[in-house]
């Protein structure tokens, strides 16, 4: 499952769409639950999480991470933040617009009925 976090630099040709893997990350090294994750992150890196913002981090897709967290989860797991978010900037496609309709042309205003100005 992936979340979109939201449109690049308003123009909507772009959606930005996290994954996020720190589940896989920890089990590839052998952290299996979120309290052996929050201990960890406790104990190396003097970083102290909530149960529920561990447990958070383990289960949902991320909308946000501070950076000090993921640099804590990537020296203690030894990992990048690659290993840890996968990122899809795949443009998006949107429907062609609708041609605009043509403008009426410039009206020149005719000689006819006007008269010259004095010399």
């Amino acid at each position: 499952m992936t979340s979109t976090l939201g449109e690049l630099a308003g123009e909507g040709t772009h959606a930005v769409n996290i994954k996020g893997k720190l589940r896989i990350a920890a089990a590839q090294r052998e952290v299996w639950t979120g309290a052996q994750l929050r201990r960890l992150l406790a104990e190396k890196a003097g970083l102290e999480l909530s149960c529920a913002s561990v447990s958070a981090l383990f289960t949902k897709e991320p909308s946000q991470v501070k950076m000090s967290t993921l640099a804590a989860l990537c020296t203690e797991l030894e990992c990048t933040p690659n290993d840890l978010i996968e990122v899809d900037t795949t443009p998006v496609e949107h429907p062609a617009l609708p041609p605009r309709p043509a403008a009426d042309p410039p009206r020149v205003a005719s000689a006819r009925g006007r008269s010259m100005p004095p010399i």
